[in-house]
């Protein structure tokens, strides 16, 4: 099979090179300059335009894949799909649904899902005005794709008094020629978690699987949210959450013909289920975490959604935990190259070839021979274990973590803790879990 991986920083290396290794034919073409060293002596990419590759690609019959990493590029997908090539990422329909937090929150409305209060603005001024008049606590995000997570904040202070500090500051310092689309929604109590599954083009391939992100950069909860620094999954416990949820949405995607995965992440509380937003594309470090429950190949996985293979996904049992492994000054480029570029990856001798399936690479590259950091933020791995339970699934991937070592390395300590002594209990208790 021919792969050509499109994206802007290789997210999606780690399934890349196990498609190489597993025979197939793999070319990825990058967007993003900065990333140009990741994968480098790995993977065979170029900065050259991904659409003089797709006739080798081939059509339908041909039985080559284009995998779209991000969110961005769903119309040229659609169409590449009208065209006759199998793709896999998103679709015009999806990316609006991601992108427009508005649309996506009417979305939700339409489907008969209570939403969290939310409110768009296009200037900091009048957001400013908001908070100060209702003194309440809200969340701070921005609509569009080219917005990291370190600029969302999530208040504090019940009067709102740092919002208002952080929404001048923003103002303040706003560069960019474009006007902020500005999005307030009230902060609620409660239990955060997402459900997600695959869907082929007609329907979602099952099971649906359950998570819980840890955003924050330190232990405990603390510091800057930075997409995702570990995960909790399984496929085994979703079924109700997702059936009075995300199930819903299986309409649109059937009419969009939407080959990929989609995500909901909301918060449940006493007075139920509230979605916050949908992340319509291959989730990173997600998919990586979720590969250490699949009982089968990437490869496998694809054609079972290209060609709508039995909707059955084959997986284990339990739960995976997934660790990311970060160098200074992750979140954040500033610095990169002068603080940890270029700095070897060594293993433990007694890793093994089962150990390394539960590695997955992200800012990585080989040179001379070694393994080293890569790439622009300092991003450099996702760590999984697998186990019955959460806690076995943790020291499965805390064992595996020792036997990384990188200079100056950094992740948090407590993936799944939070989880284990309350949440999951939580759910259980307002009967969203067995």
């Amino acid at each position: 099979m021919r792969v050509l991986g499109v994206g802007d920083s290789c997210d999606l290396g780690d399934l890349y090179v196990r498609l190489q290794a597993q025979g197939h034919q793999v070319r990825v073409r990058l967007n993003d300059p900065d990333s140009k060293d990741v994968f480098t002596g790995l993977l065979e990419h170029s900065h050259a335009s991904w659409a003089d590759d797709l006739a080798w690609v081939g059509k339908r019959d041909g039985g080559g894949v284009l995998l779209f990493e991000g969110v961005g590029q769903g119309e040229r997908q659609s169409q590449l799909r009208r065209d006759g090539y199998l793709v896999v990422g998103g679709s015009a329909w999806a990316d609006r649904l991601e992108i427009d937090r508005a649309h996506g929150q009417a979305m939700l409305r339409k489907l008969g899902l209570p939403i969290a209060h939310h409110h768009e603005f296009h200037n900091f001024d009048a957001a400013i005005e908001l908070v100060r008049k209702t003194r309440k606590r809200y969340v701070l995000k921005f609509s569009g794709s080219g917005f990291s997570s370190t600029r969302s904040y999530v208040g504090c202070l019940p009067d709102g008094s740092d919002m208002v500090a952080r929404l001048t500051q923003q103002r303040n310092h706003w560069t960019l020629s474009e006007a902020p689309h500005i999005v307030l929604m009230e902060h609620l109590q409660g239990v955060e978690v997402g459900v997600g599954a695959w869907f082929n083009g007609h329907e979602f391939v099952r099971p649906a699987n359950i998570d819980w992100e840890h955003k924050r950069f330190f232990a405990g909860d603390l510091g800057e949210l930075t997409g995702e620094m570990g995960t909790v999954v399984s496929y085994r416990h979703a079924d109700k959450l997702f059936q009075a949820t995300l199930a819903g949405i299986e309409p649109y995607l059937r009419e969009m013909h939407h080959v990929g995965y989609i995500n909901l992440n909301m918060i449940v509380n006493e007075a139920g289920t509230w979605p916050l937003e949908f992340t319509c594309r291959f989730g990173y470090p997600g998919f990586a975490v979720l590969s250490a429950l699949h009982a089968e190949p990437w490869d496998a996985t694809l054609l079972r959604l290209l060609h709508r293979h039995t909707p059955v996904l084959p997986t284990h049992p339990g739960f995976a935990v997934g660790v990311v492994l970060t160098v200074p000054p992750f979140p954040y480029p500033d610095g990169y190259e002068r603080l940890s570029k270029g700095m070897p990856i060594c293993f433990a001798s007694d890793l093994n070839d089962e150990d390394r399936t539960f590695l997955h690479y992200g800012e990585v590259a080989q040179a001379h021979g070694q393994l080293v950091t890569a790439g622009q933020i300092g991003y450099i791995m996702v760590v999984t274990g697998r186990g019955e339970t959460i806690q076995d699934a943790q020291n499965a991937a805390y064992a595996l973590v020792r036997k990384v070592a990188i200079p100056n390395v950094r992740y948090r300590t407590d993936i799944g803790t939070r989880l284990i002594n309350s949440d999951y209990q939580n759910l259980q208790a307002l009967g969203w879990l067995p």
